[in-house]
C-alpha cells in the first residue's frame, strides 16, 4: 500500500510539473492521455474562421512529412475527421506569416486551416511551436506523377486539364489578394485522385507583395524558379508563380521536370535551350544589375514543332 501511494504521489507531482511548464503562456492548455496504445491530446485551440477559442481533442498523430520548416502529422479529431497538423518552431518576437495568410484564405483549391494552437517543447521548455490544423488530403501531385512514371504511363489528359484548371483557379484567387505563394511545385500541391480534387498547400514562403518593396530572390524550389529569380531580381510580381505553374503543368504532361538544372546557372541554361537566349533588354528588365555571366546565342524552339518528347 505504501509503495502504491508513493507511486501515485510521484505521478501527480510529475503531472503538475508538466502543466506548470506552460504557465508562462496563459492561453495554452496541453494535456496528454494514453488509452491503450493510443495517445489522445486535448489542447486549447483557436478556430481559424472566427478566432474563437475552443478545446479540441486529437489522436493517432503520426508523422507524414518533415523538412527545414518542421514536421507534418496525420491525426484524427474527436469526431474522427482526418486532419494534417503542421508543427513549426515559433519565434515569439514575430507573427507567423503563414498563419496570417491562411486565416485570410477560403477557397476550394487551397487547403483549409481549421484550428491552430501552440505547444511547448518537452526537451526545451523555452521553445514554442505553432501547430496548424488543416484539412487532410491524401496524396501529393509529386507522388501521383511518380506513380504514373514508374508504370511507364502518363497521366490521362483529362486529369492534366482538371488539375491544371484547379491550380490556376487557386492562384487567381491568391494573386487577387496580392499574395505570392513563391514555392509552387508538385510537392506543395495536394490531390485526391478519387475525386479529382487539387489543393495548394504550404504557404510558408508566401508573402503579400508590395510594389516597390524588395523581396528575397533566393526563393522557390530550383526546378520551378522563374528566370528573373535566377537573375537575382528582388522586385518581382506574382508572375513568378505563373512560371512555376507552367513548369508543373509541363511535368504533368511529360512525367518529368521541364528544367532539371543542378545549379542556378545550369537551370538557366536548361531554360535557354528551350526558350532561347534572352536579349540584353530582357535581362535588364529582369534585373538591371545582373552582369555575372554571358550566354551563347541560342535560338529557341519553334513552338509549332515542339512536342512532348523534345
Amino acid at each position: 500500500m505504501f509503495f502504491h501511494f508513493i507511486f501515485v504521489f510521484f505521478r501527480v507531482v510529475s503531472f503538475i510539473s508538466f502543466l506548470c511548464s506552460f504557465c508562462y503562456q496563459p492561453s495554452l492548455f496541453y494535456f496528454l492521455h494514453i488509452v491503450g496504445e493510443q495517445q489522445v491530446f486535448w489542447v486549447d485551440a483557436i478556430q481559424a474562421d472566427n478566432g474563437s477559442q475552443t478545446r479540441i481533442m486529437y489522436s493517432n498523430a503520426k508523422p507524414i512529412g518533415n523538412g527545414s520548416f518542421g514536421m507534418v502529422f496525420h491525426a484524427f479529431l474527436g469526431d474522427q475527421k482526418e486532419v494534417a497538423i503542421k508543427k513549426v518552431l515559433q519565434d515569439k518576437r514575430y507573427k507567423n506569416r503563414e498563419l496570417q495568410i491562411l486565416k485570410e484564405l477560403r477557397h476550394s483549391n487551397i487547403v483549409a486551416l481549421i484550428y491552430y494552437f501552440y505547444s511547448v517543447s518537452t526537451s526545451k521548455p523555452t521553445e514554442m511551436y505553432l501547430n496548424l490544423v488543416q484539412e487532410f488530403v491524401p496524396q501529393t501531385l509529386s507522388r501521383l506523377i511518380k506513380h504514373y512514371w514508374r508504370q511507364r504511363q502518363i497521366i490521362p489528359l483529362a486529369y492534366v486539364k482538371l488539375y491544371s484548371f484547379q491550380l490556376l483557379r487557386g492562384l487567381a484567387y491568391v494573386h487577387g489578394r496580392n499574395i505570392c505563394h513563391r514555392d509552387i511545385k508538385p510537392q506543395n500541391l495536394l490531390v485526391d485522385p478519387a475525386f479529382g480534387i487539387l489543393k495548394m498547400c504550404d504557404f510558408g514562403s508566401a508573402k503579400v507583395l508590395v510594389p516597390g518593396e524588395p523581396n528575397v530572390s533566393y526563393i522557390c524550389s530550383r526546378y520551378y524558379r522563374a528566370p528573373e529569380l535566377i537573375f537575382g531580381a528582388t522586385e518581382y510580381t506574382v508572375k513568378i508563380d505563373m512560371w512555376s505553374a507552367g513548369c508543373v503543368i509541363g511535368e504533368l504532361l511529360s512525367g518529368r521536370p521541364l528544367f532539371p538544372g543542378e545549379s542556378g546557372v545550369d537551370q538557366l541554361v536548361e531554360i535557354i535551350k528551350v526558350l532561347g537566349t534572352p536579349s540584353n533588354d530582357e535581362i535588364r528588365a529582369m534585373n538591371s544589375q545582373y552582369s555575372e555571366f554571358k550566354f551563347p546565342n541560342i535560338r529557341g524552339h519553334d513552338w509549332e514543332k515542339i512536342n512532348i518528347e523534345d
